[in-house]
């Protein structure tokens, strides 16, 4: 065998090891960091943005958690409409609530608080949405979540609900904090058991 032959077959066998290692690691990433979730659980749930501030989420550097606390902003709303909105504007960093956002909110949460209870692990259509204590949220992205720079798309899972609900979240990069955009999650659900005459 001639010394090219040689290095012809050394090159080749080298290729095909590199080629395999390669195509192993890509199939063990498959995945990794694009269809990841993380859960949040919670004693109790901050009555106010003073509370909020005071968890150690509250530092807003991951878009899990910056949304783990949206749901627990909004969770206020029937009880403190300003209270939620103080929460919801410290989470959306330099930019607040417009009046036209507010609107929203009331349109789509008063006397429909089980909509963000729906959210919690436990919480389900036959059980009025009550949820377990302490309270979960489980927060996820998908293959798309980051596909542009500086923004996010989260999801969390409503029980009453059959896909996962959107909140939308941009970074700043000089803080690296993750926050609110756009409240994507507050369709319509299934009635809770006592609000449902077919139930």
């Amino acid at each position: 065998m001639s010394i090219l032959e040689s290095l012809k077959r050394a090159a080749l066998s080298a290729l095909k090891k590199e080629t395999r290692k390669a195509v192993n690691n890509a199939v063990k990433n498959i995945g990794k960091g694009r269809n990841h979730t993380e859960k949040f659980t919670f004693a109790s749930l901050p009555a106010n943005v003073d509370e909020l501030k005071a968890l150690p989420e509250a530092r807003l550097d991951t878009a899990f958690k910056t949304t783990a606390l949206v749901i627990l902003a909004l969770n206020r709303y029937e009880e403190d409409p300003d209270g939620t909105i103080a929460m919801l504007n410290f989470l959306r960093g330099p930019e607040e609530f417009n009046g036209k956002e507010q609107s929203f909110l009331k349109d789509r949460l008063a006397g429909k608080g089980y909509k963000v209870r729906s959210f919690f692990e436990g919480a389900t259509p036959a059980n009025n949405y009550a949820p377990t204590v302490p309270y979960t949220v489980a927060v996820s992205e998908n293959p798309y979540s980051f596909d542009e720079e500086n923004w996010a798309t989260m999801y969390v899972t409503s029980s009453g609900a059959d896909n996962p609900r959107p909140i939308k979240l941009r970074k700043k990069p000089s803080t690296g904090q993750w926050f609110l955009n756009d409240i994507q999650c507050l369709s319509d659900i299934k009635l809770p058991a006592s609000d449902d005459k077919w139930a």
